[in-house]
């Protein structure tokens, strides 16, 4: 994923709900913007279960930001990774309250 490019770990954080739910944020500084960005921020997150993403936000090359909402994918609009980080805990906040 990140083969050859010198990425500097920024946040990380788990939770395991008590329903079997999983919630993950993993995000890396970059010094360049992988293809498809124009900002130098790598991430995945993920709120699912075992082999179940029911919403995730990431941004692979070369789709850049996207996010996922079931089996719907959309782009995003990535302004700084403290918002990703709100936008995206929002969404999993919303989902878990059944709205």
């Amino acid at each position: 994923m990140l083969a050859n490019i010198r990425a500097t770990p920024i946040y990380r954080h788990r939770v395991d709900f008590d329903d079997g739910a999983i919630l993950e944020i993993v995000v890396w500084r970059l010094p360049t913007p992988i293809e498809g960005c124009s900002h130098s921020f790598k991430y995945r997150l993920f709120y699912g279960s075992a082999g179940k993403r029911l919403i995730g936000y990431d941004n692979e090359r070369p789709k850049g930001d996207h996010r996922h909402n079931d089996d719907r994918e959309e782009l995003y609009s990535f302004e700084s990774p403290e918002k990703l980080i709100d936008d995206f805990l929002r969404d999993v906040e919303d989902r878990r309250a059944g709205r």
